[in-house]
This record gives C-alpha cells, sequence and structure tokens, in this order.
C-alpha cells in the first residue's frame, strides 16, 4: 500500500478504507472530485470477517422495517455498482435458501414470512423433496424451506481489491495512517467549516469536504460535533475448504434456524465455505470457542456433509451497532459527512451509502434517507416553560 505524502490537499479526504469507504471513495472519485483516502490497515476489520450477504429480504427483522426501504435500493443498485469494477469481485446471483431444523423454527420461518409478505417480499415456499433436489447434501430431517430468489452475495474481499485497485488506477491512494482529529476552520467550534484531518504521524490532509466512514474508529476521533452511539457487536465467522468429492457442496446460499439462533453457509467460487455468524456483545474480540462450537454443531444440522470439510479459517471481528441497529449518515456540520454503524449490512448498503455521500456533496440530498441522520437519538432541547 502506497504511504502518501504527508502533508496533502485534495476535494474530499475519506476516513476509513472498509467496504463501506472504498465504496464511497470510488463514488466520490467517479463524481470528479479528488479523493485521499486514511486508514493504517485498509479492508482488515469487519470488511474482512464478512460473508457477503446481499440479502435485505431474508435479513429483514421485525421492529427493523424502516431500515427495508434503504436496504432494497442498496441491493437494486448492485449491479451496476459492479459493472462498473469489473469481473473478480464474487458478486453472485445465485438465489438463498432458507430452511428450519425442526417444528419450532418451522414456526419462526412461518411467521417471517408473513412479515416478508406484508412488505411486498418474494419468499417461496418449497417442499423438502423439491430443496434437497436442488441441494442434495441439504439434510433429510429439516423441517421447511423456502427459496429467496432475489437475495444473492458478494466476496468482500475480493470486492475491496478490486475497489483499491480502481482507486489507485484513478490516481488515488491510501494514507497509510490513521486520522486522529476533524479539523475546523475554529478549533474551539466543532461546528465550524471543515478544513481536514490530522494524522496519527503529525501530518495533515486539507480538504474541503471530510467524510467519516471508519466503523468504530469514529468514536475515537476528535473534532466531531456529535456523539456518535456506536457498540461494538462481536462475530465469530468460519471458513472451510471443501474435499473434491463433496464439491459442489452448495450452489446457493443457506440460511437457517437451529433450535431459534440462525447460521448460515455461503459458498465461495474457490471451492471454500463461509458459516457464520455468532453475534455477542461481551466486550472480549477473541474467537469464542463456544461460538466455534455453536456454529459447526449447527450447520452440520443442516448440512451434515460439513462434518467432513477443512477448517481453515477462524476469524472474529466487531461490528458498529446503533440504537436501531440502522446507519448513521448524513452531515453533521460545513464539510463533514457521517457514514459509520452499518452493523451486518455494511456490504449490502455500500452502494446507497456512497450515493448518499455524493448527493450530499453535491447538495441534493434525497429526504428519503433524513431518517438515518447521526444526531437523532440526541435528545430534543427541554421546552421553556412561560410563566406569564
Amino acid at each position: 500500500m502506497a504511504d502518501r505524502p504527508a502533508d496533502v490537499t485534495v476535494d474530499v479526504a475519506v476516513i476509513g478504507a472498509g467496504i463501506v469507504g472504498l465504496g464511497i471513495a470510488w463514488q466520490v472519485c467517479r463524481s470528479g472530485r479528488t479523493v485521499a483516502v486514511i486508514d493504517p490497515a485498509p479492508a482488515t476489520g469487519a470488511t474482512y470477517a464478512a460473508a457477503g450477504m446481499l440479502a435485505p429480504i431474508s435479513e429483514l427483522h421485525y421492529e427493523e422495517e424502516d431500515l427495508l426501504e434503504l436496504t432494497l435500493a442498496s441491493a437494486a443498485l448492485y449491479p451496476g455498482f459492479i459493472a462498473e469494477l469489473g469481473p473478480a469481485t464474487g458478486y453472485r446471483t445465485t438465489s438463498t435458501l432458507t430452511v428450519a431444523s425442526d417444528a419450532a423454527d418451522r414456526r419462526a420461518l412461518d411467521d417471517l414470512r408473513l412479515l416478508q409478505q406484508a412488505n411486498g417480499l418474494g419468499v417461496l415456499p418449497l417442499t423438502i423433496r423439491s430443496a434437497r433436489e436442488a441441494e442434495p447434501l441439504l439434510s433429510a430431517s429439516i423441517s421447511a424451506a423456502f427459496s429467496v430468489p432475489n437475495d444473492h452475495q458478494v466476496d468482500p474481499r475480493l470486492l475491496a481489491e478490486r475497489l483499491r485497485a480502481a482507486l489507485e488506477t484513478a490516481g488515488t491512494g491510501m494514507i497509510a495512517q490513521s486520522a486522529t482529529e476533524v479539523l475546523h476552520e475554529d478549533p474551539r467550534d466543532a461546528g465550524s467549516p471543515t478544513t481536514g484531518v490530522a494524522l496519527s504521524r503529525g501530518g495533515v490532509v486539507r480538504a474541503a469536504e471530510v467524510i467519516v466512514a471508519n466503523g468504530l474508529g469514529a468514536l475515537h476521533l476528535a473534532g466531531l460535533p456529535v456523539a456518535l452511539p456506536l457498540r461494538p457487536v462481536f462475530g465469530d465467522i468460519l471458513r472451510l475448504r471443501v474435499p473434491d468429492h463433496l464439491r459442489p457442496l452448495l450452489t446457493c446460499t443457506i440460511r437457517g434456524l437451529v433450535r431459534g439462533l440462525p447460521v448460515y453457509l455461503v459458498p465461495r467460487t474457490d471451492d471454500t465455505v463461509v458459516i457464520g455468524a455468532t453475534s455477542r456483545e461481551d466486550g472480549r474480540p477473541g474467537v469464542s470457542a463456544g461460538g466455534v462450537h455453536r456454529l459447526l454443531h449447527d450447520a452440520q444440522v443442516l448440512v451434515p456433509a460439513v462434518a467432513e470439510l477443512e477448517l481453515i479459517e477462524v476469524t472474529a471481528r466487531a461490528r458498529p451497532g446503533t440504537p436501531d441497529n440502522a446507519p448513521l449518515i448524513g452531515r453533521v456540520a460545513p464539510g463533514l459527512l457521517i457514514a459509520t454503524g452499518f452493523f451486518r449490512h455494511g456490504v449490502l448498503l455500500t452502494p446507497i451509502a456512497a450515493r448518499i455521500c455524493v448527493e450530499l456533496l453535491d447538495g441534493a440530498p434525497d429526504p428519503r434517507w433524513k431518517r438515518f441522520h447521526p444526531d437523532r437519538f440526541r435528545a430534543p432541547a427541554p421546552q421553556e416553560v412561560s410563566h406569564a
């Protein structure tokens, strides 16, 4: 990775080179602006661990319906987003199968399907026989199966590589340092116009616009005019190699419930499979032995041949959660945009996050996304009481 000179001047500085930051930087670059991307270790955080499911339908959760419009809009942008980058992103339009392991799990998926149907989403019930005809290595003991034709996948590691290559080709390199502070015209007023970013080794990136897209790292960034209500949600995720005699293990993504707990299996084109993911708020960044055990056990309940795979990688990373599990995205000061808090949807929401940021830079924001503004959790100012 190139270490650009410590002091540079650009139109836009993007803090963070995970999948969201890279996607934003790429679209900002395509808008004709000069860009600097600041990150000491690009694509090594949540992006490195992510499975890359583009699943707005099967990811729908109760009490998160307000997020659905955003996830569907981003999924619709993905084909064009990928076409601009070329091949080798791992983007696949294969469908997703959701399956249940027992009667209670079947009822839970039936209830979820009612919510999905109420929102006009396409979820097709399958017989167990037809599900196993599509995926012969599914367990014969599953109790229900549904097809979600419009939930797809991408490989986040490959996509991040393509975005970095595209940025470098366009003349945008990476500054291999940490951002420490957003700078302002008035150093005492974080709401005054932004002038750039201070770097960890003493340099400065001068920019009229700064986009903060470094996930949980935003909590350690000085110079922000709003408090960001982010929390780390840790997840364990596994990668396994499929032996020759079992290839292909699966042809589409499998999302399942096993005794009420979610598990997914995502096949890759390199004959590996990703199994995930736990969700922990225990503050422990290391891999959980219990989490690994649970994932392997539950994956085998749905696809027994998982027992014959080679375990090649075990990873844990923290995702940036918010109180309502929706992102924080919007302008918070002249020249300062926030784009973080994407939680489990970072890969899926990358194209729409990039579009929103470019629209904000252009001064033409889409009013639909105002509800995701970073200060939406701020307590309202107390009303003055008249004593007249």
